[in-house]
This record gives C-alpha cells, structure tokens and sequence, in this order.
C-alpha cells in the first residue's frame, strides 16, 4: 500500500508522470447492481458489506477535496449508483457546487431501470447529461444478457430523463454473435430520439460465469461494417472521456469508439476513479490504489488528504494492460467493473 508523501505544494494542479493534468473524477457510489449482466459480473455476485462503504458525507469530503486540486467534471457510477440509498442527497449538494461553477459539470451512469425515479432530482441538481447503458432492444436478449426482464423500465427512465431536458448518451457493449448485427438499428433507433452511441469493447475485469473471448467483438470489424452502409466522417467532439466520435452523415448523430483491446486510448488519460470504499484506482487497469477510507477515518485532516491525493497521482501508470486472447483469457485485473465503475 502506498503512503502519502508529504509536501508544500498543496495549490498544484493535479499532473502525473506523464504531463497529463487530472481534471476529472468518476466516483463509485456502490458496488451493488440491480441488473446481472453476464459480461460484468457472476450470477451469484457477492456484494461488498455495507460497513465497508464510505458515508456519503465521506464522499463529498473526497470530492471537495479533488476539487480543490483542479477537478472539474465528476461522473456518478456504481455498480448502478441509483441504488445508493439517500443517492439524491448527495448529488443534491453536490448539484449546488454544479450551480456556482466550481464543478463544470456532473454526470452520471446508469442501466437505466431506476432512472425515471430519479430523472427529476438529476435535473435539479443540474445534471446536463447521462450515460445509460444498454446493449440490446430485444426483450428476449436484454433478460439473456442483464438476467432480467426490465427492458421496459429502462426505456420508460430514458424517455423520462428526455422530458426534464436530460441529454442521453447510450452506452452499448459490442457482444459476439450476441448484439453484434443488432448494433446498426440500436444506433438507428438512438439517433432518431437525438441520443448519442458510444460502442465499447468488452473489459477483461474480474470473473465471470462466461468465456470472454467468446464474447468479445473487437470495434474494428463493427466499425468496417457500419461504414459498408454509412458515411463515418471523423470528429473533434469530446466529452471528457476516451470515446473518439464519428458523425453519420446520414442520420446526422454521433457515435463513439472506445477500444481498450483495438485501439489503446490512455495517452490522454485524465481521470482517476474512486470507489465507494475509499480506494483511489488512478488506472481503471491496473491494481495500484490508495486507500483514503483508513487515512481519513485516523483523522486525517484536510491537508493530509491534499498531500495523499498528490501522492497517488505521482503513481499514476502510462496505460492499463487489457488483453483478451486465447493465451490470456483471464481477467486482466481481479476486481470486477461494479467496483470501480464505468
């Protein structure tokens, strides 16, 4: 476990070993999931004890403490970070430092099926965007996948969202004989409601009931076939994370590429991702964390918090190691993606 290294330079901006400054933060709110997609976690999940979380004042202190170094975007996530009982306390303080414009800007992550619950809070704390993850429009393929038969719930959250002026971004896992020739009409249907797609190659984090490689799609056979039907002209547009968009001309909406395993994107990396349990992970591939819960519950002050924040950002790696093949088809890191977040 590292230590925090003391140091005199508490107004620095946040720039690791590489020369990238940090300036956004995704938070973990829970590991717990309402959805069990077979891709992300076993059937039989075991969920972390609730005495091991962070209160969510714990989290706030965290994230003003990011702040303080120059963050500026904050993402929400989970496991589905919706299920975090008294969530919309939380994302409703947070929501005011949204309102002064000492956050830019906070989003959130979600499967969707608690969202038309919440859509009102998220807007009135000023969340502008959300990303709802969704991988098939097939009822019969969306309880094969999450395990669950709550498509319609997660549709009726999206158009909920939509009605309190809450831009959506789908998030969708390309799947192996699985979505793969359903993508083209997903996007379809995602650009006629005004919603943006991102594509994501599938993440080798944790174990799971399935055979990865069996799964995995790589964007660089989906993308060849999509540009067989569709004009893809190449955009400057980001979001603050590693998707690189495409406009279809023909549909005038956007896609987004993110390809861990195709197509490294870690060189503009300018995130860290803190977990519900205090542990700061400063590369979604890598196991290398601080643990903020201990040295914040041994009464670390303000300034002790500033100086370990530094000081994991000194260890942040160049790049993760994904990698899926027939020789390494173990997960690359042990920890499963509902810890960490998407």
């Amino acid at each position: 476990m590292m230590q925090p290294q003391s140091t005199d330079t508490r107004s620095k901006a946040l720039v690791d070993p590489f020369g990238r400054t940090i300036t956004y933060l995704r938070l973990s709110v829970t590991d717990r999931c309402d959805l069990r997609c077979t891709y992300c976690m076993p059937e039989r999940m075991k969920f972390l004890p609730r005495a091991d979380l962070l209160t969510l004042e714990e989290l706030e202190r965290l994230v003003r403490a990011f702040m303080r170094r120059g963050v500026k975007k904050l993402r929400l996530t989970g496991g589905e970070p919706l299920l975090r009982k008294d969530v919309s306390a939380l994302i409703s303080r947070l929501g005011k430092d949204v309102y002064s414009g000492a956050l830019e800007e906070m989003t959130v992550t979600t499967n969707g099926a608690q969202l038309a619950k919440y859509a009102s809070a998220l807007a009135d704390a000023g969340v502008k965007r959300i990303n709802v993850s969704l991988d098939t429009l097939d009822p019969k393929k969306f309880e094969q996948v999450t395990r669950r038969a709550v498509l319609h719930d997660v549709l009726t959250g999206i158009e909920t969202a939509q009605r309190y002026g809450i831009s959506i971004k789908l998030n969708v896992v390309a799947l192996k004989d699985l979505n793969e020739k359903e993508i083209p009409s997903i996007i379809l249907w995602a650009h006629q409601r005004g919603i943006d797609v991102s594509l994501i190659e599938i993440m080798p984090m944790g174990e799971i009931d399935a055979n990865r490689l069996e799964q995995y799609l790589p964007l660089s056979s989906v993308k060849d076939r999509l540009e067989k039907d569709w004009t893809l002209t190449p955009l400057a547009y980001r979001t603050g994370g590693p998707s690189r968009y495409v406009k279809v001309e023909e549909t005038s909406g956007r896609i987004g590429f993110i390809t861990p395993l195709t197509q490294n994107f870690c060189d503009g990396c300018n995130r860290v991702r803190l977990t519900c349990t205090g542990r700061l992970y400063m590369c979604l591939g890598q196991d290398d964390a601080f643990d903020f819960r201990t040295l914040m519950r041994n009464g670390a002050s303000d300034n002790d918090i500033d100086d370990a924040i530094l000081a994991a950002i000194s260890h942040k790696p160049k790049g993760h190691d994904f990698t899926i093949t027939r020789e390494c088809s173990s997960p690359s890191v042990s920890r499963q993606m509902s810890v960490t977040g998407g």
